[in-house]
């Protein structure tokens, strides 16, 4: 009898339930007709959506960022300048340095101030402190507001003559009254104050879900061996924790691209609350209506975030192989 070659015709075979599975150069293929089309449906959809919602939109806003569309009537070749909207930013805008350095400062005041003080929470939380869970419902509870609400609650914390700040420092009794949300100077680190409130919550818990994975013999050895609290987080917990890390580190440079909500409450994002993001609207919907100059600042925006986006997926590359 000869032997079936690769070049053997495909064959059916039943199965137990009665279906046909079709055997091609030795291999049997399970999916049915009906299988294959509720497996294309399951792709199909939420790739649908994907390109429809996400690259779709930043497509657009690639394209529209080298024209001087005002987002009425149709696009035209004359609508088109190719990078003057770019060299315009560069060179010619006055707000896109500042709203620049203002997300530098964003980012800056997340990473060194607010994330650790959200990692030193958690720490401190899974010491298995009596109260545990009240102060986890405590330090989270602000997580669960959106930044619109929790700009309004701390506008009304800083406000110059009835918050709590300025009658708690006593400055209000003495005349000598500081308006932290009117002054340039100040207002931009008032409303930092006000993200960490919301932002130090969120990072402890998922650094507390971290730790409570840690195998708790690697503390004990460190402890053994003479270390004490502090040099068995910096030694040994810390870098077990690396991926958690790198998680923190790609969601507080996102959050701090983001921003946007808190400032535009505040005063619109102006007179020294500048963001990028705010930018993007300020220009794209106004009376001017410069869609494309608000397209090329969404796409640099797009750029700069692309940097922790690539370093988290490579970091989970090398992890998974």
């Amino acid at each position: 009898m000869a032997r079936p070659t690769s070049a053997s015709p495909a064959r059916t075979e039943p199965t137990e339930a009665g279906e046909l599975v079709a055997r091609t150069h030795g291999r049997f293929h399970v999916l049915t007709r009906y299988d294959r089309r509720v497996l294309m449906l399951m792709v199909g959809i939420p790739l649908l959506f994907d390109v429809i919602l996400i690259w779709w939109p930043t497509a657009s806003s690639i394209l529209l960022s080298f024209t001087d569309w005002d987002g009425i009537g149709d696009l035209t070749p004359q609508n088109f300048i190719g990078l003057k909207n770019y060299q315009f930013l560069f060179t010619g805008y006055t707000l896109f340095w500042p709203a620049f350095m203002h997300n530098v400062i964003w980012l800056a005041w997340l990473t060194f101030i607010a994330t650790p003080i959200g990692i030193l929470f958690a720490v401190l939380l899974d010491r298995e402190l009596r109260g545990n869970r009240i102060y986890q419902s405590v330090f989270f509870l602000p997580v669960v507001l959106s930044l619109v609400v929790v700009g309004f609650i701390w506008e009304l914390q800083f406000n110059p003559t009835e918050g709590f700040i300025n009658n708690a420092l006593g400055v209000v009794k003495s005349g000598h009254i500081i308006d932290w949300l009117g002054n340039p100077h100040l207002n931009l680190y008032a409303i930092l104050i006000a993200t960490s409130w919301r932002h130090i919550g969120y990072i402890m818990v998922i650094y507390l879900a971290g730790l409570k994975s840690v195998d708790p013999t690697l503390r004990e050895a460190a402890k053994v061996d003479g270390a004490n609290e502090v040099q068995t987080f910096l030694r040994v917990v810390f870098p077990v924790m690396a991926p958690i890390n790198v998680v923190i580190a790609v969601i507080t440079a996102i959050e701090a691209l983001r921003a946007f909500d808190i400032a535009f409450i505040i005063n619109q994002g102006k007179n020294g609350l500048e963001l990028l993001s705010i930018l993007i609207t300020n220009n794209s919907i106004s009376e001017a209506s410069l869609v494309g100059r608000g397209s090329a600042i969404a796409v640099i925006l797009l750029v700069i975030s692309l940097g922790p986006i690539i370093a988290f997926l490579a970091r989970v590359m090398r992890t998974s192989q």
